[in-house]
Parts: C-alpha cells; structure tokens; sequence
C-alpha cells in the first residue's frame, strides 16, 4: 500500500484506533471518509477535522452497510482501499452461559461478519482500480489468547486466517491484502485501557503503524514490534511462557 495519492474508507473510525489512523492517513496526502453510527460524533469530526467524509454506517447490519457503500462511491468513485476497522471486545466467563453468549454473538456479527459484508460490498469496485488495497485488522490476540476475552481471541483469529485465503485468491489481481496486526493500544475498547500501563500509548502505535506503510509498501502485515511477542511465540518456541505472561500482566483478569 502507498503511504499517500489514495481515496480511503474507514468505517468503524469515530474514535481510537480508527480516527487516529484517518487522521495520520490524511495528514500523508490521503482523501479519507470515516465511517460510524452516531451521527453527531461525524458531526464533530467532520468540524474539527476539515477535509475529512463522513458517512453514516452501522457495521452489524447488512442492509446498513449496503447503503452506506453506495454513497461512499458514488461521493469518492476513485476509492481504492478499505480499512475494516470496526470491532467489539466483551470481557466474558465461558463458565456461565448468561456472561458470554450474547456479547459472543455480537462479537462475531460485528468482528468476522462485518468485515466479511464490507469487503463483499466494495470488492467489485476495487479490482477495477489499478492499485488497490483491503486492509484488515486482526489482533496480537489471534496468536496467543488473553483469558477473559474469548470470542474476541476468536474473532482475531479468524480474521487473520481469511486474510490469509483470500491474500491467495487476490494474488494475481489488483488488490492487495493488508493485515493490521495492533498489540494492546490504549484506548477506550475495554474499561480502564486507556490507562492500562502495559498497553501501547495510541500515538507512538500510529507513528509506527504510518512509518511501516511508508517503508514497507509491499508487506503484508503490519506488525508494530510490540505485537511480535505475541505473534511469534509458537515459531519462537515459547508460547507457553507469553501466554503466562500476558494474562499475568492483564488488569481485567481474576
């Protein structure tokens, strides 16, 4: 992916990771939508970041979703990378059915169907573009699991491994498959995460993020070096010990 000259959307992007990725993408030369469901926060962004579409999506709907890529391209027909930003992480207790299968249903509607309806929507599109890009966002949590969010672990995971096949398929077309893998970044996706002293400040995690598209525009993840604790621990020969250690220093555990 080319740091700069593209047309990106980004549902999913009113807050953390996503907003601060669409405004670091537009500040590197970048026409960027951002896409969420409350209208009055694209209200204030749109204020307080000129420049900057909005546009009104709710990701755990499909007929939403629909809707909101046909105005996307009919406002910005030159669209050529989509970021599937949007994600839900529930703190859950597989011990007690009533503590986890509802936020696992939303999890897996909102984490692996969402992103799966967002690229059908806007896949057409992009391989007639001569450049393109489909960026994913996975987790370092889809390679070693953190205890209390089991659906979201699994969602991750799932998430990389379709990166993974549909990289394959996409191989001789225009379109590049790109998997943003963050560590923990602190920001408000669970309670008390945007002080969590183990997580990685936001700032610092999208200078990193931006500076690897820049240097590294053929790759095909984006892995901050602070996610590859956890993404290499199987290949490392230390799985065991990471999974000790990041439930260890998780503040939501027991």
């Amino acid at each position: 992916m080319n740091i700069s000259g593209n047309t990106i959307f980004i549902p999913g992007s009113t807050s953390g990771i996503g907003l601060a990725l669409a405004l670091a993408l537009q500040a590197r030369g970048n026409t960027v939508i951002v896409g969420g469901r409350r209208a009055e926060l694209l209200e204030q962004i749109a204020a307080r970041h000129p420049g900057i579409g909005t546009v009104q999506i709710d990701t755990t709907d499909a007929a939403s979703i629909a809707s909101a890529a046909k105005q996307v391209l009919a406002g910005y027909p030159d669209l050529n990378v989509l970021v599937t930003m949007a994600g839900v992480m529930h703190i859950e207790d597989w011990r007690r059915p009533a503590s986890f299968l509802t936020t696992a249903e939303s999890t897996i509607t909102t984490n692996v169907l969402g992103p799966i309806r967002l690229i059908a929507a806007f896949v057409e599109h992009l391989q007639a573009q001569s450049d393109a890009t489909i960026m994913t966002v996975s987790s370092g949590l889809a390679f070693t699991p953190l205890k209390v969010t089991p659906s979201y672990n699994a969602s991750k995971a799932a998430i990389h491994l379709l990166s993974e096949s549909v990289r394959l398929q996409f191989a001789d077309t225009s379109v590049k498959i790109l998997e943003l893998e963050p560590p923990s970044v602190r920001t408000a996706l669970l309670p008390g995460q945007e002080d969590n002293e183990h997580a990685m400040p936001l700032d610092e995690f999208i200078a990193e993020v931006v500076s690897l598209i820049e240097t590294q525009p053929d790759a095909r993840e984006i892995q901050v070096e602070r996610v590859k604790y956890l993404r290499y621990g199987e290949a490392r020969g230390d799985y065991e010990q990471v999974v000790e250690t990041l439930n260890h220093s998780d503040p939501h555990g027991e």
